[in-house]
């Protein structure tokens, strides 16, 4: 079973330019709730029952704003607003912290919760996708299919050829409706890109990835990437991917971001 996962925040968020240099990308609003808690939900929702969320110095807020108010609290009971206390259930005992000194990248912030994870798999969230399903959750369909056979599984979205190029993209087996076998991985194909899946941010990994990502080697940037990890991996395990059927957010795009805005108003 998937109780525990991972969700990397600790980022600068450069894409999001000049408003992250204060306001991290995870706490941009969408409704009247910042876009984390919409992962931590489907976390939740998916059946995870212990989250490590890796952050920066900079980026207190999102500690902050799981935390308990005591002054809030106080303040909505003496002016007989308790009704609105129920806005503020939020999970922070299912939540847990660390740090990301430096930013290294995206491998190094997932081997920082080798010891919160131990020898259990996990499920890696990314927090700049938002997946907005009617049905199951997106992490709930990668579980299903990690139940089934045991192997690290990666979810995956069909995309338009112009676009492959920002993505990583995979080529395999097509095992059932929506599931393959991966085979390769590559990341941001210049040229033919092996297929037209590439990787979102949702992933079910079994513990042995720490050895992987220990293996690797730093990229551009001195950054350790998963990716790396990932393609080391299938050399030696069997890896699948499932295209999820929610649709895909990027809140770190500004066209997905506003159309999530609209989407998620109070009167949709």
């Amino acid at each position: 079973m998937v109780k525990k996962a991972i969700i990397p925040a600790a980022g600068y968020g450069t894409r999001s330019l000049p408003i992250t240099k204060v306001i991290p990308k995870e706490m941009f609003p969408i409704g009247v709730k910042p876009a984390i808690q919409y992962v931590v939900e489907e976390a939740l929702d998916s059946g995870i029952e212990h989250i490590l969320i890796i952050v920066s110095r900079s980026k207190s807020m999102i500690v902050d704003y799981f935390d308990e108010s005591l002054e809030l609290d106080t303040f909505l009971e003496q002016s007989n607003k308790q009704h609105l206390k129920s806005k503020l259930q939020i999970p922070k005992n299912q939540l847990h912290y660390t740090r990301q000194p430096y930013a290294k990248g995206l491998g190094d912030a997932i081997r920082l919760g080798e010891t919160f994870i131990g020898d259990e798999p996990f499920a890696v969230l990314l927090p700049d996708d938002i997946i907005v399903s009617e049905e199951k959750p997106g992490l709930r369909e990668l579980i299903h299919v990690f139940e089934q056979t045991g192997s690290s599984v990666i979810g995956l979205k069909e995309v338009e050829e112009k676009f492959l190029h920002q993505y990583g993209v995979i080529g395999g087996t097509k095992e059932s409706e929506g599931i393959y076998k991966i085979q390769e991985m590559i990341e941001k194909p210049k040229k033919q890109a092996p297929s037209n899946l590439a990787v979102v941010g949702r992933y079910v990994l079994n513990p042995s990835i720490f050895f992987y990502l220990k293996k690797i080697n730093p990229g551009a940037g001195g950054e350790l990437q998963l990716t790396d990890a990932i393609k080391e991996l299938i050399k030696k395990e069997i890896c699948f991917g499932k295209v999820l059927t929610g649709d895909r957010y990027d809140i770190g795009n500004v066209n997905d971001y506003i159309n999530i805005v609209n989407l998620m108003k109070p009167d949709n």
